[in-house]
């Protein structure tokens, strides 16, 4: 139990530490830093859906003798995509360069707006986690306490910026820097949760666990795509951020191979 444990506090400890830079920062994180944070987030992030989610969900469905394997995987990854994609539609978060009208952005605070959306991208980090955990617990072969502490870590790492990312502008609105510091580590506090609900419901949808890992590929890939790279690609042109991009890869992957 103490690796589910450990595997629940990593990621959120990920946030906590991301956010502390608030306290080292005189102003606002540079472009260029804050361009390879970025990238350095969706490289974590591709390989982790690859190496600790969509290739488990395969094997898993080939354990339980699914004629079609990569059928769960490419239903539950369609499915993480949609999901998203719906609340994305329905409930207001902040792009870099929304284009969304001033009145509706006019109805949270732009501090607030980006709580919310790292909040909402959280959860299906935080399912992640908890599915993968869950399979370690109940043995599933393609799982192992290797695997599952390198995604713990993986997405742990990736949390980093995403708590720098909502504690700085929210020290740049006026709180100080301790309210910041608690916004930014509060973005994260969904994870745990997410993943013990997730841990908790397992146990009666073991046959659907192929599904629920590549649903948690879907939606960690609509976060990459939708949410990190266009703002890695803000501002002026650099290549900062695909150098982030294949350092968080080539991480992640050696991690998925060498560990799991």
């Amino acid at each position: 139990m103490s690796t589910v444990a450990l595997g629940l506090l990593i990621p959120f400890a990920g946030t906590t530490l991301g956010a502390a830079m608030v306290f080292l920062l005189k102003d606002e994180i540079s472009p260029n830093l804050r361009k390879l944070l970025l990238g350095f987030a969706s490289g974590v992030m591709i390989a982790a859906v690859m190496w600790s989610l969509l290739i488990p969900s395969i094997d898993m469905a080939e354990s339980q003798g699914i004629v079609f394997s990569w059928l769960p995987a490419a239903v539950g990854f369609a499915v993480g995509i949609a999901f998203l994609l719906l609340l994305d539609s329905v409930i207001p978060h902040l792009h870099s360069n929304s284009d969304e009208p001033e009145g509706m952005q006019s109805n949270f605070k732009k501090s607030t707006m980006i709580i919310l959306a790292i909040t909402l991208h959280n959860i299906p980090e935080g399912m992640a986690v908890g599915v993968v955990l869950a399979g370690m617990i109940e043995g599933v072969s393609s799982i192992t306490v290797a695997s599952a502490l390198a995604l713990a870590i993986g997405i742990a790492i990736q949390n980093i910026p995403e708590g720098a990312i909502v504690s700085a502008p929210l020290r740049l609105a006026g709180n100080s820097r301790m309210k910041a510091f608690i916004g930014g580590t509060l973005s994260g506090i969904v994870e745990p949760i997410t993943a013990i609900i997730t841990i908790l419901l397992i146990h009666i949808t073991l046959p659907a666990l192929p599904y629920i890992l590549a649903f948690a590929a879907g939606s960690m890939m609509y976060v990459v795509v939708e949410e990190l790279l266009p703002d890695m690609q803000d501002g002026e042109h650099s290549n900062i951020g695909i150098i982030g991009v294949a350092l968080g890869f080539i991480m992640m992957m050696v991690m998925g191979s060498a560990l799991g």
